[in-house]
């Protein structure tokens, strides 16, 4: 395995957006309502701030055995012709009648942070950095059975945050969040399906009441009723999605780099995609700023298993790459073209998790069979299933990708973390110890380098990528179900340059 001297800025990962869930425990499951977060930290003092508690615990034995998520049939996908149609209307499309959708536009400031650096620090020749403030120390972990989404601080495991996201209490199911490269998160929910959007820093965030400051969660004892968080800046229905199983599930955003004669950065889009009842696929690109469905790129007869598309991701060039569940096939949406092209089948069944690194090539977790974990190159248009390094235990679930390429995923069966080195298509390490972990589910990378592990159980584990040491353990989350860019590391590997 590869030392590094430091961590910070070290690695980027790449679970640019991964996936939904496995039908019966997957995607949904029970979790116990909880209003306090908890760190425990291996080498940080005890200390409290926002609703948040950290205290001084060493842990290290190895956890219980995780349970395996239900598996289902198969059949063979029916080839369809891919579709596509554009909306460029102003407001939020298809908007709920029942739901309060708010569309305006977040301002703008040139306000600092002592947050993280900005992802596109260096901008063209001839432009200053681009000022506009952001910050990356931050891990956005999705609350499923409560209908919230926690922000917490990478460096300290304190919760700083929590915010509802969909109007309908306890609902929604969030799973997925994409952190932009300003910091800002996108939350999709899956029944029904939904999209919100919540800024990383107040100074962004919109005083829609006008009391001259920004009213907005301070941790989690803090979650302020649907409507009335100035951070929660829009929510987007997406009526046409059937229910839990169309999602939404697949959710990116593109990066985006400086114009070099105006020296502006253009606001990001949001890919998201989901399901209809006439099994016909949509990846829809929303406005980054407002919320409103700009393109609808369908897929018809996206049918071979009850869910819609299942996993997705963005390369440098904004295309969108999208894996189906079980013998669905994989899909790339041309960002400019908005052209569908087939990516046919991996070796296996049961796709997961997934990522792609700084070639474009995507990792796909595999949580049975033989292989662990697949690659695609999609230069020579091939799947490579990796194997299992010698353990014949669960595969991947969720997936991450840092920028020394190792390669990341979350397994059950027994739970714990298992490292594939990407340069050599080998698995460095199968069993990385989760001390008293129940299902870990989801994976991604923080603004120091460290991998972060998000466990179904309640709590996510801040983990040393050299030493394994488990540097800290969140608790107090609620079902949190995520397995996507947490963080918005993601995007550092495959930013327009």
């Amino acid at each position: 395995m590869r030392n590094s001297t430091h961590l910070r800025w070290r690695s980027a990962a790449v679970t640019l957006v991964t996936v939904a869930a496995i039908h019966g425990c997957g995607d949904a499951g029970s979790g116990t309502m909880s209003d306090g977060g908890t760190a425990t930290q291996g080498t940080q003092p005890t200390g409290t701030s926002d609703g948040g508690t950290g205290t001084a615990t060493q842990t290290g034995t190895e956890g219980p055995t995780g349970t395996q998520g239900e598996t289902q049939g198969s059949t063979v996908p029916t080839t369809g012709t891919p579709t596509s149609t554009t909306d460029t209307t102003d407001g939020v499309s298809a908007t709920d009648p029942t739901a309060t959708t708010d569309t305006t536009t977040a301002g703008t400031t040139t306000t600092t942070t002592t947050g993280g650096m900005k992802l596109d620090m260096g901008g063209p020749p001839g432009c200053p950095p681009d000022d506009q403030p952001v910050t990356f120390d931050y891990i956005w972990i999705a609350n499923t059975t409560q209908g919230t989404v926690s922000k917490i601080n990478t460096m300290t495991g304190v919760e700083v945050g929590r915010y509802y996201t969909n109007p309908v209490p306890n609902g929604g199911e969030p799973s997925r969040t994409s952190v932009n490269q300003f910091g800002d998160v996108a939350v999709s929910n899956r029944n029904p399906g939904s999209v919100t959007k919540v800024m990383a820093l107040p100074e962004k965030c919109v005083d829609k009441n006008g009391n001259g400051m920004i009213d907005t969660s301070t941790g989690p004892n803090d979650i302020r009723p649907w409507g009335q968080d100035e951070c929660v800046v829009w929510h987007t229905p997406l009526p046409l999605a059937n229910g839990y199983s169309g999602g939404a599930r697949p959710t990116a955003w593109e990066g985006v780099a400086q114009d070099p004669v105006s020296c502006e950065t253009p606001v990001p889009r949001l890919w998201v995609g989901y399901k209809d009842v006439n099994n016909i696929a949509h990846f829809s690109r929303l406005d980054g700023d407002t919320g409103a469905i700009l393109d609808d790129v369908q897929r018809p007869n996206w049918n071979a298993n009850s869910f819609g598309p299942y996993g997705g991701a963005v390369n440098t060039a904004g295309d969108l790459f999208v894996i189906g569940y079980d013998n669905e096939v994989s899909i790339r949406v041309d960002a400019v073209t908005l052209q569908i092209e087939e990516l046919g089948l991996s070796p296996g069944n049961y796709k997961y998790g997934m990522g792609v690194d700084q070639n474009g090539n995507m990792y796909v977790g595999a949580f049975s069979g033989a292989d662990h974990m697949y690659f695609y190159d999609p230069v020579a248009k091939q799947w490579q299933g990796l194997g299992n390094g010698g353990n014949p235990g669960g595969g991947a679930l969720g997936i991450a990708v840092d920028n020394e390429n190792r390669v990341w995923g979350a397994a059950n069966g027994p739970c714990r973390l298992i490292e594939l080195d990407g340069d050599t298509k080998t698995w460095t390490n199968q069993n990385i110890v989760l001390p008293d972990c129940g299902s870990p589910w989801g994976v991604s990378i923080d603004n120091e380098g460290y991998v972060w592990v998000v466990d179904k159980a309640n709590k996510a584990y801040k983990v040393d990528p050299d030493t394994y040491e488990i540097k800290l353990i969140v608790t107090g989350l609620v079902n949190p179900y995520t397995y996507s860019d947490m963080t918005g590391q993601g995007l550092k590997l495959v930013l327009p340059q």
